[in-house]
């Protein structure tokens, strides 16, 4: 895959993944080649920030800028020699010309044709320069471009995804520059001798590129060479059938990332959206993307990104994640930095960041979580902090907390060293019978409300199983002394 290097978003990410899945499914190579010879467009630390958001998404490339390889350089800025020779071989073979045309001139021709309510072309003025005037003005040291000259006669080509097709692009369009004045390559020389030179068998990239293709053919056809198979995806746009703007700002890899978004949640929902798989359901890995991909199911519609499913498809992601012994072991130590960097002044309790305590957080709101980061919600502060109620809180409930206190502290105790959802609940229901005056509902709110300081989040039972039988009964013994 050809980058420019600008920083990774939604839609560049799926068509690295569409180029990965295929090279993975036919035993290929993944090559990463960064276009940087668009000196003005050029963003800092881009290059790398792109190997870095692949490498976070699972789908790292296999020869790359960072990784090197046998066809290497990776970066363009690197290969200039190589499109120089090869802009010299079509200037001397008649396909491509000098062109000293100015700006303001082509300005003006741009003007002309927007007035005419025409499409703006070159005209291919210096086309028709003699060879001596060529000589001269390059002598004179005039500041000048190279451009491929288009010829009728398109051949049509078999597109993996749009099947047969054909643009006759000299009928619209005037020749393209191919070296720019700075010396520098165009997309349409760089890719097409990079693609030569490196090999390339198939070429995986947006359908905008779609009518420029019949151009690359003819420079192919010019220079002798085989081009490679092309298939030419179709968009990914917003789910109103909106085109996703990197104006937009959310649409950046990196933001996903720091927000918490599991890497294959997302390049599960990409694929759920469009085509070319054998099966469409949520919860696939790339292992699985890859054995269900077949390339003939790739439809040309657009494909619309509902991103508020984002949450769904995390939360199911994440609990695949729980499930594995592995991967769950690095979501506790994930959490336990998370827990240090929220809670460091209110943490009573170090216990809080022992592996099997958080392993067993994590297991029961498995399924209930969309994300690591909302269990350091206020939600769920009771986990890592111990809460804090006042008496008149308490007094609103019931009359009884002293005696309700007692009899919990009594269970605790008679529960053993694991607490068990089923059995603790059938003997809290038992429990709420003991009491005098105080309704079940209310019984549950008081001990909510000493477990968690809180009315709302998970069920009373799961709160207890999550904190255990000793912090279970620190928090009753507090309710008690509270309350003498």
């Amino acid at each position: 895959i050809s980058w420019r290097c600008c920083f990774l978003h939604l839609g560049g990410l799926r068509t690295a993944l569409y180029n990965y899945i295929f090279a993975k499914k036919y035993g290929g190579s993944f090559i990463l080649r960064l276009e940087d010879t668009d000196q003005s467009r050029l963003v800092p630390g881009a290059a790398q920030s792109i190997e870095d958001m692949l490498t976070w998404a699972g789908i790292p490339p296999d020869e790359s800028p960072q990784r090197g390889g046998p066809v290497g350089p990776y970066l363009q800025s690197h290969r200039l020699d190589l499109y120089t020779s090869t802009a010299q071989q079509l200037i001397e073979s008649g396909h491509a010309y000098y062109c000293f045309c100015s700006q303001r001139r082509l300005e003006l021709l741009k003007k002309e044709a927007l007035r005419a309510g025409q499409t703006p072309r070159y005209d291919n003025r210096c086309r028709h320069l003699q060879a001596d005037q060529v000589q001269e003005r390059l002598a004179q040291g005039l500041t000048h471009v190279i451009r491929f000259r288009l010829e009728e006669g398109v051949e049509p080509f078999q597109d993996m995804i749009f099947g047969w097709n054909r643009h006759e692009v000299a009928q619209v369009e005037g020749d393209p520059v191919i070296i720019k004045a700075d010396g520098f390559p165009t997309y349409h020389l760089a890719n097409i001798v990079d693609d030569h030179y490196m090999k390339i068998s198939h070429v995986l990239r947006g359908s905008e590129w779609l009518i420029s293709t019949s151009k690359h053919l003819l420079m192919y056809r010019a220079l002798g060479w085989q081009p490679p198979t092309f298939g030419h995806l179709p968009l990914l746009m917003n789910k109103d059938g909106s085109k996703l703007s990197k104006r937009q700002g959310d649409i950046f890899i990196e933001r996903f990332q720091r927000d918490g978004v599991l890497a294959e949640a997302l390049l599960d929902i990409i694929t759920n959206c469009g085509s070319g798989f054998n099966t469409n359901r949520v919860g696939r890995r790339i292992d699985e993307l890859i054995s269900e991909f077949n390339s003939s199911k790739i439809t040309t519609h657009s494909a619309l990104l509902d991103l508020d499913k984002l949450p769904e498809f995390n939360r199911i992601h994440l609990q695949q994640r729980i499930e594995d012994e592995d991967e769950c072991n690095l979501l506790i130590k994930d959490l336990q930095g998370q827990i240090q960097t929220t809670y460091t002044e209110q943490m009573q309790d170090k216990e809080v960041l022992h592996e099997d305590y958080i392993r067993r957080v994590l297991h029961l709101r498995k399924g209930h979580i969309s994300s690591l980061k909302e269990l350091m919600s206020p939600v769920y502060s009771y986990l890592w902090v111990r809460p804090s109620f006042s008496s008149q809180q308490v007094a609103a409930l019931t009359e009884e907390a002293q005696h309700i206190a007692s009899l919990v502290l009594k269970l605790i105790e008679e529960q053993g060293e694991e607490l068990a959802m089923e059995r603790l609940s059938k003997d809290l229901k038992t429990l709420a019978k003991q009491t005098k005056a105080t309704k079940y509902k209310d019984v549950m709110k008081l001990l909510r409300l000493a477990l968690s300081g809180l009315q709302q989040g998970p069920s009373v039972v799961e709160m207890m199983v999550s904190l255990g039988p000793a912090e279970v009964s620190h928090r009753f013994q507090r309710l008690l002394l509270k309350h003498q």
